[in-house]
C-alpha cells in the first residue's frame, strides 16, 4: 500500500461558514490547523450574475422546489480546482450515490486532492454532474437538508487516515469498520461501577488472550447487531473456535 499523500480538500458550498464544525474541532480540526491537509471553501452564490445572487431555478418538467444551476456549480468547482490542482477529485454528495464506508474513506485518503459538492434544494442540474462530477457518494438511505453535514462527515472520515492525525499509529486500523466488523466494548477507571466489573480478561495483563477476546467481541456484535456486514456462515474457522472459547457461539 502507498504511503496516503491527501494534501487539499476543497468544498463548494452555499454555507462555508457550517465547516466550522469541522475545523474547529478534534483531532481532524488539529489536522487542518496544523497543514497536515489544507481545505478550502468556495461559495457558488459569488458567481451569481443577478442582483439577488440567484444560484438556483424552477425545475423543467414541473414539480416542487428548486434546482441548482450547472454554469455556476461549474465556476465553483473550476476555482475550486485552482487550488486543489488538476487533479482533484470532484465527488457530489447526493442522495442516489454509493453509500459511503470506511473502504472508501482508505480509498479517497490516496487521492492528492478531492472537491466535495454538497448540493442543496432539489438538487443539482444532471448536466453539472454528468460534466463534472467524478464520483457520487450518500451516508445512507434518509434525506437531509442539504450536503454539508454529509460531506463534513466523509471529510473526517478519510483525513482521520492520514499518518499523524490520530496519536496513536493504530487507532485508525482498530476503529470500527476498519475490517468490516462493528468495535468491541471498551472499559476504563474505576474497575467497578454501579456493580458492574470490568471483564476480569481486560485484568490478567495476557495481551493474546485480549486480543482474541476483543476480536471476539467484534465478530459477536457484528453478526448480532449488523448482519448485512457479516453472517456467521461468512466466519473462518479461527473465529468460530474464538467465539466458542468465550461463549459466544
Amino acid at each position: 500500500m502507498t504511503e496516503p499523500r491527501l494534501h487539499h480538500v476543497g468544498v463548494v458550498t452555499l454555507f462555508p461558514e457550517m465547516f466550522a464544525a469541522l475545523t474547529d474541532w478534534g483531532v481532524v480540526g488539529r489536522a487542518f490547523k496544523q497543514g497536515m491537509c489544507d481545505l478550502s471553501l468556495v461559495n457558488p452564490r459569488d458567481y451569481a450574475t443577478d442582483i439577488h445572487g440567484s444560484i438556483d431555478d424552477r425545475p423543467y418538467g414541473g414539480g416542487p422546489g428548486m434546482v441548482m444551476q450547472p454554469a455556476l456549480l461549474d465556476c465553483a468547482v473550476d476555482h475550486a480546482r485552482q487550488r486543489a490542482g488538476a487533479d482533484a477529485l470532484v465527488i457530489a454528495m447526493t442522495p442516489q450515490g454509493a453509500v459511503f464506508d470506511s473502504q472508501m474513506a482508505k480509498d479517497l485518503v490516496e487521492h492528492p486532492a478531492l472537491i466535495f459538492v454538497a448540493g442543496r434544494y432539489e438538487g443539482m442540474d444532471e448536466r453539472f454532474v454528468e460534466r463534472s462530477v467524478d464520483l457520487e457518494l450518500s451516508i445512507g438511505d434518509f434525506v437531509v437538508s442539504g450536503g454539508e453535514m454529509p460531506a463534513m462527515l466523509a471529510i473526517d472520515a478519510i483525513v482521520r487516515w492520514l499518518p499523524g492525525v490520530l496519536g496513536h499509529a493504530d487507532s485508525a486500523v482498530q476503529d470500527s469498520f476498519s475490517e468490516g466488523l462493528l468495535d468491541y466494548p471498551h472499559y476504563t477507571r474505576p474497575e467497578a461501577y454501579c456493580g458492574r466489573q470490568v471483564p476480569e480478561v481486560l485484568l490478567s495483563g495476557d495481551h493474546g488472550k485480549i486480543a482474541g477476546w476483543r476480536r471476539a467481541q467484534a465478530l459477536w456484535r457484528t453478526i448480532a447487531r449488523r448482519p448485512d456486514l457479516m453472517t456467521a456462515e461468512a466466519l473462518s474457522q479461527e473465529d468460530r473456535a474464538l467465539l466458542r472459547l468465550w461463549g459466544l457461539d
